[in-house]
């Protein structure tokens, strides 16, 4: 266990154990489940996670389960247009993660379906979507990994990996501005110069943002916490590893391919966790009664072989803290 960063919220009132959520298969009951996505990205990880715990749930698509699938294609100005589709679909609940353009989208598309929501790039509360952790209010619940904290542990790592770094370029875009702020107060504390290459909104120009923290002479390079980098995940190792950068990112997959360290939460287990709300809704509880929820545990994840492809030496300190390191 990474001793240094396990952070609970004490919800217990609200705890949904499995055996309480189940959906028997012979109620003849049939949902509908409203899905949306600013990017294509089914077949990740963490979306298989989702759906699987539906099924050992008892929530089966094609048996008493309608998925209703919808993605933007990273164009988050088509996000309010098909999440009007789903509206008109009459879905019993909806479901989403991600930016908080996914969220408002939803929100703005109807009145009264309760939404899921897995918050990943974004504080729900800090942003007012919901009233509080313990009692959201309203017609959302879900997961947060309150991004409004984790930036500035990142960089405490970075800082530790790399202990002669001054300059450290960050990739930002106009979802993650939130933690960019957060990024830069801890910089300053820990006197860290940052660059910043804010590519803004999709679609990116990975190259240029490169190429722009290679003129800055930075050392090192915090990838900001958003979606709508995923769908160019290897563009943006392979952009890293020409240019020599060092990466910290904030989910262990990109160190998986190919990435220096990661330090975040665990993805699949978010999303399972939002499979137990939808089936708790389903039930018939108030979605505004269900308290929001913090993962119970974060990943440090750190790749060897990157860091000799870098000629990093990485700290004992690290290793022995890490949760995942690939060889």
């Amino acid at each position: 266990m990474n001793r240094f960063t396990r952070r609970r919220v004490l919800m217990a009132a609200g705890a949904l154990a499995a055996s309480k959520v189940v959906l028997a298969q012979s109620s003849g009951r049939h949902y509908r489940l409203g899905w949306l996505s600013s990017s294509n990205l089914w077949k990740e990880p963490h979306y298989i996670a989702f759906q699987q715990r539906l099924r050992e749930l008892g929530l089966t698509e094609g048996r008493n389960l309608a998925i209703e699938r919808r993605d933007a294609g990273n164009r988050l100005e088509r996000l309010p247009i098909i999440a009007a589709e789903l509206a008109k679909l009459q879905c019993d609940v909806f479901f989403a993660g991600g930016t908080e353009a996914n969220l408002v989208a939803l929100l703005n598309a109807s009145r009264d379906t309760p939404v899921v929501f897995i918050a990943v790039d974004f504080d729900p509360v800090a942003t007012g979507d919901v009233a509080s952790l313990a009692r959201p209010g309203g017609r959302v619940t879900g997961v947060t990994a309150l991004q409004s904290t984790l930036p500035a542990k990142r960089l405490e790592l970075l800082k530790e990996m790399l202990p002669t770094a001054t300059r450290v370029a960050v990739l930002t875009n106009d979802e993650s501005t939130a933690q960019l702020a957060l990024t830069q107060g801890t910089a300053r504390r820990l006197g860290i110069e940052i660059h910043v290459v804010d590519l803004k909104r999709p679609p990116f120009d990975y190259e240029a943002g490169f190429a722009d923290a290679v003129r800055a002479k930075a050392q090192a390079l915090v990838v900001l916490g958003s979606g709508l980098w995923v769908p160019a995940r290897r563009r943006i190792h392979e952009l890293a590893s020409k240019a020599r950068l060092p990466t910290i990112f904030h989910q262990s997959q990109w160190v998986e391919t190919g990435g220096l360290m990661s330090y975040g939460f665990n993805f699949p287990t978010m999303y399972r966790r939002g499979a137990d709300m939808v089936a708790h809704i389903l039930r018939g509880a108030r979605v505004g009664d269900i308290p929001m929820e913090q993962p119970t545990a974060y990943e440090l994840a750190v790749n060897l072989k990157t860091a000799r492809t870098l000629g990093i030496e990485v700290p004992q300190s690290i290793l022995i803290r890490a949760d995942k390191v690939i060889e």
